[in-house]
């Protein structure tokens, strides 16, 4: 199911793009080759940009969505009591990193974890998770980001 949304961008420009929601590419299937970190997998290819939901920076492409002991996506609660469902990419180039990496109430075991916002925006978009031995992955927040057709 496509919806059609008309973006103005930065107004001296209109564009026609072909929105999806992300969780319509959620997939368990894991395909590819494995990741240096057993726990996680790529999960299916596909051409399509993650961008983030407030200003359409271009963050990740779906290709580099992974799981992560077991799954894609997970739901998590913070010690404030906050939800939030988080998809799992190994590559999240359009994001930049706010604080030093903690590991206090990190929700993957052997992982250190640094807030990760929009490059652009600087919206708060999720984690950075990184582990001793040099894996790295993101978490992203899947209601602050949309999957777009490029």
């Amino acid at each position: 199911m496509n919806l059609f949304v008309l973006h103005l961008g930065d107004c001296r420009h209109v564009s026609l793009r072909a929105y999806r929601p992300l969780h319509l590419f959620r997939s368990d299937a894991k395909t590819g080759k494995p990741d240096a970190d057993p726990n996680t997998t790529p999960v299916e290819e596909s051409l399509d940009a993650v961008v983030c939901r407030q200003c359409h920076h271009e963050i990740t492409a779906s290709a580099h969505r992974q799981t992560v002991n077991g799954a894609h996506v997970h739901t998590f609660a913070n010690p404030g009591g906050i939800i939030f469902e988080v998809a799992c990419f190994g590559e999240a180039w359009g994001c930049g990193y706010v604080g030093p990496a903690s590991a206090e109430f990190t929700w993957f075991s052997g992982y250190r974890w640094r807030i990760a916002v929009c490059g652009s925006c600087h919206t708060h978009l999720g984690w950075r998770f990184d582990a001793e031995g040099g894996h790295t992955f993101h978490g992203l927040i899947t209601s602050k980001i949309l999957s777009i057709d490029r």
